[in-house]
């Protein structure tokens, strides 16, 4: 209302300060992007264009995820029937995604607007296409004794269960009032869906007591981002998922079907050690706060975990307490007693007499109160179930040494708990060699604990954590040495521009520390490798592309925008008549331009073309004299030093050596676009192994990052590449190879090492880049 402070009236419903603030400004931010906040009376359909230019129309509402599934079910045939295309959408509680065709551009809100007497018609109509109908109708099946077992006493595997019940399905469809269709569809419809809640909507919208408000944004609103974080887990391959979301996933499903899915043996992997011990030691009641600080307490910690000796008693009490004088006391009020059990004196509480009696024989001393001495009929099976409760997975030995009992009485007790479904058989323990057996609820507990500290492994990594993992991605740090480490270097960085005085001493010297320079001029002279010009920096330095030349067409850009005058013409058109030349070439030719060019002019004309990306030298030593001066002196200056009458006149400047060709044959035949986006988009994931998109647009990637979008979403589908949110604050597009998640996330808690030096210009570095400086 009118004149309540929000932030107070959200700290008087139990929220703390910052809580309030946070929520408070969240709701700020949707009411400043979109005008208004959908609630129970108004529903916001919000369009917007993603990262690579499709719509988006995001339909906000409050409803919940019972009322948006039919809802989303209903759009998506009505809009496929409209435009005769697949609709693409998701919807979870928060309100329905759509992604518009490429032919599409917009979205009526007549669209949204089913008729609502004919939504429950049209939802039916659409239900036996859905998954969800199948396993319902396989799920009542079952439950009607219309798939039976060959051997009852035998499980039968979920896909054997699918296919009698496809089968079923088939033959029963000719039946409309076949019982057990109708029974599906009542579950989906009322248990799964909210129709008459969707229908009640409905009406409201065309009554107009709930109103649909349309916004055009520029970028999606805070409650949209929210949505769209859900549509990349919907379109994203779970089965090449890296190692975190692969294991949340496996325990997040039901645990009878967790042991049939993965198999007892991976349950070792699945269970968190750290989580175990730790549950073990709050179980047996050793950690603070479930210490015994009084005689009370010390009663408490007998009745919970059985009979203790007086050491074992000591350790689940505070430091410094009395625990000789406690156990005199409960003794002395008959609330305990002492008893031989396994050789060992220990102290039960005296409610459990009757029990330890009747189970292992114990003698009950006189004086207790009847109730703690009757007969108590399944006596062993309740010290067994005790003992469960109070312990991780354990096995039938530990019990019977406990107790000091035969093996063989309690394998049957566990066995009859086992079938009613208080203790379960597998294995869990992630250092364990036999099957072990461990309470339900227990397990229970110990599979969520793992899930929190899965799910936490799964949480995207911060800026810095990336910075770590980039160099070692590319082996910086990593000493590798011969023949085939400068191949695998140039592998990762071939179609990056490079800056050329920082090629041998910083880039190449950090992930190769033995490199030499004749290496890579052996590798360019032999044909293996080319270097492509990508524009000046200065006088005298620029970037350039390394690539192989079987790739050079797929990876290196061809030369734009350069205006050519009657010298660079002049060079082009007789590199392009006699092929490959020499400097004293190059200088005849310009002579025959018609005009007298001087060495240092024909020199600088030569290194516009380079820096242009048209022409380039089979060796890399021309360009190591042109930056070898560190800009002090430009290319040109450097031909007139070495101008003078003698031999070095004869044979030219150094910046001028070797053979001279035209860059364009080395893209002949043009790949298709095709082809070349592939090419490009494995390169660059090559090179980052978590590709963001700011990633690709620091490179200055042709066509930036959404050139290159629909081939990662092309192998995102053939699960090939791997697309989630991995390094949080860079959008939610990147996409990884496999393996690369699971290094990235290790590097968030590796231990410090000493810091790495880089150039700000190698592509390991991604600050200024991917990250701001």
């Amino acid at each position: 209302g009118a004149g309540i402070d929000p932030v107070q009236r959200l700290r008087e419903g139990g929220l703390d300060h910052r809580a309030a603030t946070n929520l408070v400004a969240y709701l700020d931010d949707q009411a400043e992007a979109t005008g208004t906040v959908p609630d129970d009376r108004t529903i916001v359909v919000e369009r917007f264009r993603d990262d690579i230019g499709d719509w988006r129309v995001c339909v906000l509402s409050p409803f919940g995820a019972q009322v948006h599934a039919p809802w989303a079910m209903a759009l998506q045939h009505r809009l496929g029937e409209r435009w005769g295309l697949a609709v693409e959408l998701m919807w979870s509680d928060d309100g329905i995604v759509i992604r518009l065709p490429e032919s599409i551009d917009e979205l009526l809100d007549d669209d949204l607007l089913i008729d609502p007497d004919e939504i429950e018609e049209l939802i039916v109509s659409q239900l036996p296409a859905t998954a969800m109908f199948a396993s319902r109708f396989r799920e009542c099946a079952a439950r009607a004794l219309l798939l039976p077992r060959r051997r009852p006493d035998q499980r039968t595997p979920l896909w054997q269960q699918r296919q009698r019940s496809a089968d079923l399905l088939t033959v029963a469809g000719k039946y409309p009032s076949f019982p057990i269709l109708l029974e599906a569809t009542r579950e989906c419809l009322n248990d799964v869906f909210d129709v008459p809640a969707l229908t009640e909507v409905l009406r409201d919208l065309r009554s107009r007591k709930v109103r649909l408000v349309s916004v055009d944004s520029q970028q999606a609103s805070p409650f949209a981002q929210s949505l769209m974080f859900g549509w990349i887990a919907v379109y994203m391959y779970a089965g090449d998922a890296p190692l975190a979301e692969r294991r949340a996933a496996a325990l997040a499903l039901d645990r009878d079907l967790l042991r049939d899915l993965l198999g007892a043996e991976e349950l070792r992997e699945l269970i968190d050690a750290d989580v175990l011990a730790d549950l073990e030691l709050e179980l047996q009641r050793l950690v603070e706060g479930r210490l015994a600080r009084d005689v009370d307490e010390a009663h408490d910690q007998l009745r919970i975990l059985g009979p203790l000796s007086v050491d074992e008693l000591g350790l689940r009490s505070v430091e410094g307490a009395a625990v000789k004088d406690w156990v005199d006391q409960l003794v002395g009020e008959r609330r305990a007693i002492l008893a031989s059990i396994a050789g060992e004196e220990r102290v039960g509480a005296a409610e459990d007499a009757g029990r330890l009696r009747d189970a292992l024989g114990v003698a009950v001393p006189i004086g207790l109160p009847r109730s703690c001495t009757e007969s108590v009929p399944a006596a062993l099976h309740d010290l067994v179930a005790r003992y469960a409760r109070t312990h991780g997975p354990f096995l039938v030995q530990h019990v019977a040494g406990r107790y000091g009992l035969a093996r063989e009485p309690v394998r049957a007790a566990l066995e009859a708990l086992e079938v009613e479904g208080r203790v379960v058989r597998g294995e869990f323990r992630p250092d364990g060699v036999e099957r072990e057996w461990c309470d339900d609820d227990v397990l229970r507990q110990l599979r969520r604990r793992s899930l929190a500290a899965l799910r936490k492994e799964v949480e995207p990594v911060d800026a810095g954590t990336l910075a770590r993992f980039l160099p070692r991605w590319h082996g910086i740090g990593t000493p590798r040495r011969g023949a085939d480490a400068l191949l695998d270097v140039v592998a990762q960085l071939q179609g990056a521009p490079l800056v050329a005085s920082a090629l041998d001493r910083d880039i190449l010297r950090a992930r190769l520390p033995q490199h030499e320079p004749a290496h890579l001029d052996a590798l360019c002279t032999s044909g293996e490798v080319v270097w492509v010009g990508a524009g000046a920096i200065g006088r005298a330095d620029g970037r350039i592309r390394l690539a192989f030349r079987e790739q050079a067409a797929l990876l290196l850009p061809a030369a734009e925008g350069f205006e050519p005058d009657l010298l660079h013409a002049a060079l082009l058109e007789h590199l392009a008549e006699r092929g490959a030349s020499f400097w004293a070439d190059l200088t005849r030719a310009a002579q025959q331009a018609g005009q007298p060019f001087d060495d240092p002019t024909v020199l600088a004309a030569l290194w516009d073309l380079v820096w242009a990306g048209l022409v380039t030298n089979d060796s890399l030593a021309p360009l190591r004299a042109v930056v070898g001066a560190h800009g002090r002196r430009s290319p040109a200056a450097g031909a007139r030093s070495r101008s003078r009458p003698g031999r070095l006149a004869r044979s030219g400047p150094a910046a001028g050596a070797g053979r001279w060709a035209l860059v364009a044959p080395l893209l002949q035949p043009p790949p298709t676009a095709t082809e070349v986006a592939h090419a490009r988009a494995l390169q660059l994931l090559e090179r980052y192994g978590v590709l963001t998109r700011e990633a690709a647009l620091g490179e200055g990637a042709e066509g930036g990052f959404a050139g290159v979008y629909p081939v990662l979403k092309a192998l995102e589908e053939r699960g090939q590449v791997r697309r989630g949110y991995f390094v949080a604050g860079l959008g939610a597009a990147q996409f990884a190879v496999a393996g690369a998640v699971d290094r990235l996330r290790g590097e968030r808690d590796a231990p410090e090492e000493a810091p790495v030096v880089l150039a700000a210009t190698d592509p390991a570095q991604p600050f200024g880049a991917a990250i701001p400086w």
